[in-house]
């Protein structure tokens, strides 16, 4: 509404010409609602976080270009959009009604209106684009809760995208710790699956230590009682329940041990009883209970019990050492290695140095002839004739070495694991970040005050396991992080981030073992001194590698000896290459001393790597026996002079082995050429033996009857000789006998071969006609006799 006010300032009339008082006039205009409301901008935009209530997210704001007040003010807004978790107030501020989610909705699109007095509606309604923002939760960004490696591809990065959310908080520093669990792999990680004695060689560690648990055989009995961890992935491992123990035989370790010496030995012990638990025990065999030195664990302390020998001074002497430590019952794997030079004992507990927190000392014992006994698991009472002081745990490569410490390149070497986590720093963060590790890589530690050169450091740590055969399965993997703020007050927390790194299954080797599988040798050369070469050109070939250091161990296994038992040599010599055991192979030579019988023998030879994980084809070679015969010497046993004819008879139990029949016998090989010969050489003495008999008729002149001579028509003059029977008859009686032995023996031994018993059938019928020849053809003279 307006007012307009006129003045007028006179009135005059044409008659008397005077001038009216001066008046006011007052017009008022109503003014018309013809705009309506307009929105400043053309649509808005707000970002909010879930999980939180706003007082006001955003303002929008309208004007009206009316001018009455009543038309030109702007009474309400209005939101349009339905069913919407928003609301605005007359002043234009929008805000939630409840606490938004992120999972649920990340934006919402609200049309929104206004309306002046007059109650007219905005000529346009307004977009509202409000975008929901997750919670902001400090953390680390880009992991890979799982991370697969595959063996024998080197390192593998493990946080290659890895960067820390911090949520705009100003930070001054900054620390993070990598753990790599293996606990639970063999040991406490990934370690050659060689046994201990074998470490030890590779390792470079002298000669002269003796395995105290060495796996069970037949030169290392002693461990067969005990349970055991029979996987082939990690050395033996024993378990002691606290009933269970040992006696080590003599002579296995001297009786005093020569100063200095090391024991060695891997343990897993928990918490136990206030009991003595030993682990290695000395003590007198009978009559007193006397230790002479032992290692056992008290309270969770380790203690090594070393007392002297008799001496002159009977003096105070460092007898027990005892180190307090958290390894020995917290149920992990750990390695111990003593070096005891007396009176100095230096422990090394998984590489780490260790110094005796407490030292007692005790008198030398008394001089005694008593003889001492080594025992494990337990400590043997002479006295009382009984075992006490149980031990608890797991014992595994228990070593023993007299005179001469180990160093510590060695122990390192014995205990370092096979996987780790490693860092290549970029040269650039080098200075900006400080990285520790642990002895065994498992862990490490990064400290530094720059985001970006933590993050880059972070990526470039990696995941290595440098063994070919890697034990497949799972690693897990923890980062641990803690920061320090500018405002303590509202410094962020950053939670711990866990995944895991599977180690996929590697591919097996095929071992394969070739060469020639079958040969024969005369009987000569199994007799001599040299024997008879085995393997000589066995070929060890891996499908993976082309030298691989393996732990191989060979069997040859011989059938039907002389002795009628089945023999098994088992050769394990340890870690070396294949060109070495092929070496060793090619000279492993066969002897027999007993060939008479002997006709072929079977071998088979294995090779394992790893300890046995993985084990070759059986490579079979079967040697046969080529057995010969001198014929002059049946020619010469046939023209024997008259006078010795009795001599040859009363001989011929131990001529026997030399008849026609036997030596066409055991000539029975299956070589075609062999059977040529022997018939040959029989047909040969048969003609020279019929060309004699031929002569000596001749020359008597007298003539027999071919089918009625040799049983009708002797007559025999027994004045001078009882020899009463055909000498060719008896050889071929005693030829048929000594077959059918010989046939006996081959049956129980089940070594003749088809073509052996077909060689046999043919000698057979060719001696039978021989022999009917003989009796149709052989005229006796019985003048001489």
């Amino acid at each position: 509404m307006h007012k307009l006010i006129i003045h007028l300032l006179t009135i005059k009339t044409c008659v008397t010409a005077l001038m009216s008082p001066r008046a006011t006039v007052h017009i008022q205009v109503n003014d018309m609602n013809e705009y309506s409301p307009v929105f400043k901008e053309k649509s808005y935009k707000a970002t909010v976080i879930e999980g939180k209530k706003y007082d006001s997210i955003l303002k929008v704001e309208a004007v009206d270009a009316d001018c009455s007040f009543q038309f030109s003010q702007i009474c309400s807004y209005e939101i349009v959009t339905p069913d919407v978790p928003f609301t605005v107030d007359k002043d234009g501020n929008i805000k939630n009604t409840e606490k938004l989610n992120y999972s649920k909705e990340r934006m919402y699109k609200l049309t929104v209106t206004a309306y002046d007095c007059g109650k007219n509606r905005a000529s346009e309604d307004v977009l509202v684009k409000i975008n929901i923002k997750p919670t902001c939760k400090p953390s680390w960004q880009g992991f890979n809760k799982r991370i697969e490696y595959e063996p024998g591809t080197g390192s593998l990065a493990l946080f290659p995208s890895m960067h820390l959310e911090t949520c705009e908080e100003p930070i001054t520093s900054i620390q993070a710790s990598i753990m790599l669990e293996t606990n639970h792999i063999g040991k406490g990680c990934d370690r050659d699956t060689y046994s201990e004695k074998s470490l030890h060689k590779l390792c470079g560690a002298s000669t002269g230590t003796v395995e105290l648990l060495p796996a069970p055989s037949n030169s290392a009995n002693w461990t067969v009682g005990l349970p055991t961890d029979n996987g082939h992935d990690s050395d033996q491992v024993f378990e002691f329940n606290g009933t269970q123990a040992i006696k080590v035989p003599e002579g296995v370790v001297s009786t005093t041990l020569k100063e200095p010496f090391t024991i060695s030995v891997w343990m897993r012990h928990g918490p136990g009883s206030r009991e003595k638990e030993t682990i290695l025990c000395n003590s007198d065999k009978t009559e007193m209970n006397r230790h002479h030195y032992s290692l056992y664990v008290h309270n969770c302390r380790l203690v090594l019990l070393l007392r002297q020998e008799p001496t002159e001074s009977e003096n105070y002497k460092p007898a027990e050492f005892h180190w307090k430590l958290d390894q020995v019952c917290d149920k992990e794997w750990h390695h111990y290695v003593l070096n005891i030079e007396f009176p100095a004992v230096t422990l090394f507990v998984d590489g780490a140095t260790f110094e005796p927190f407490l030292v007692t000392e005790d008198y030398p014992l008394h001089a005694s002839k008593i003889e001492t006994q080594l025992t494990i698991g337990a400590c043997w009472q002479g006295g009382s004739a009984l075992m006490t002081q149980y031990f608890r745990g797991n014992l595994a490569g228990l070593m023993i070495r007299s005179g001469k410490l180990e160093n510590k390149k060695v122990i390192d070497c014995l205990y370092t694991c096979k996987e780790g986590l490693d860092v290549q720093l970029p040269e650039e963060v080098a200075s900006a970040v400080k990285v520790e590790f642990n002895p065994n890589q498992s862990s490490l530690t990064l400290e530094g005050d720059d985001i970006e050169s933590f993050e880059k450091v972070m990526q470039h740590i990696s995941y290595l396991n440098s063994r070919q055969f890697p034990t497949p399965g799972i690693r897990h993997l923890r980062v641990t992080t803690t920061v320090k703020c500018f405002n303590e007050e509202t410094c962020i927390s950053v939670p711990d981030s866990e995944g895991y790194v599977m180690v996929l299954q590697p591919e097996e080797p095929k071992i394969s073992l070739s060469g020639i599988d079958h040969f024969a040798r005369g009987a000569a050369e199994f007799e001599s001194t040299e024997g008879v070469t085995l393997f000589p050109e066995l070929r060890i070939v891996s499908t993976i590698t082309r030298e691989v250091e393996v732990e191989a161990e060979t069997e040859a296994e011989g059938e039907d000896d002389p002795t009628g038992t089945q023999g098994i040599l088992s050769l394990s010599t340890g870690v070396n290459t294949m060109a070495n055991y092929e070496q060793v192979l090619h000279l492993i030579r066969y002897r027999n001393w007993h060939t008479e019988a002997l006709f072929d023998r079977k071998f088979k030879l294995v090779c394992s790597e790893l300890n046995g994980r993985y084990i070759s084809n059986e490579f079979k070679v079967e040697v046969n026996v080529i057995h010969t015969a001198n014929p002059m010497d049946h020619a010469n046993n046939a023209m024997v002079q008259p006078q010795f004819i009795n001599q040859v008879q009363h001989a011929s139990v131990d001529l026997s082995g030399h008849n026609l029949a036997n030596m066409h016998q055991s000539s029975v090989v299956p070589s075609a050429a062999t059977i040529v010969i022997v018939v040959c050489v029989s047909f040969l003495v048969f003609m020279i033996i019929l060309g004699v008999f031929r002569i000596r008729a001749a020359h008597q002149g007298t003539l027999r009857d071919q089918e009625n001579g040799k049983e009708n028509e002797m007559d025999w003059d027994d004045s001078a000789l009882t020899i009463t029977v055909n000498p060719m008859e008896v050889s071929e009686e005693e030829g048929d006998e000594e077959e059918e032995e010989s046939e006996d023996g081959e049956e129980e031994d089940d070594i003749t071969s088809a073509e052996s018993d077909s060689s046999e059938d043919e000698g057979g019928e060719q001696e039978d006609q021989q022999g009917s020849s003989r009796q149709q053809q052989l005229e006796w003279d019985d003048s001489t006799y």
